[in-house]
């Protein structure tokens, strides 16, 4: 008697409807970890979009110091052009230079 009653449980349409539901129980789990992995995904890559916006700022920090250098650099070749030109400014020869040393003293 139990046999017949197992057997009429397991008819063609209810195992169907078991391997389905098995089926979409399968694909949930398996959208569940997707979803993990795409959030993974996701904090890694804005990690190293921030990483790159941290080097973005220091690399424009570094290009503003190196322009100020550059225009500090280039403000003495200008200073030395104007005392030439509207000073009449000019290096001595050889022959007008004076070295003065200062005697040694020694402490011995």
């Amino acid at each position: 008697m139990k046999t017949d009653a197992v057997e009429k449980n397991l008819t063609p349409s209810r195992l169907k409807k078991m391997v389905a539901y098995f089926i979409l129980l399968a694909l949930v789990f398996i959208s569940a970890i997707m979803v993990v992995f795409q959030v993974f995904e996701y904090r890694h890559d804005y990690r190293q979009l921030s990483s790159f916006n941290r080097e973005r700022d220091d690399l424009n920090a570094e290009w503003g110091r190196l322009l100020i250098e550059q225009q500090t650099f280039g403000a003495t070749a200008q200073i030395g052009t104007r005392a030439v030109t509207q000073l009449r400014m000019y290096s001595p020869p050889a022959a007008q230079t004076v070295v003065i040393s200062l005697p040694t003293t020694s402490e011995q």
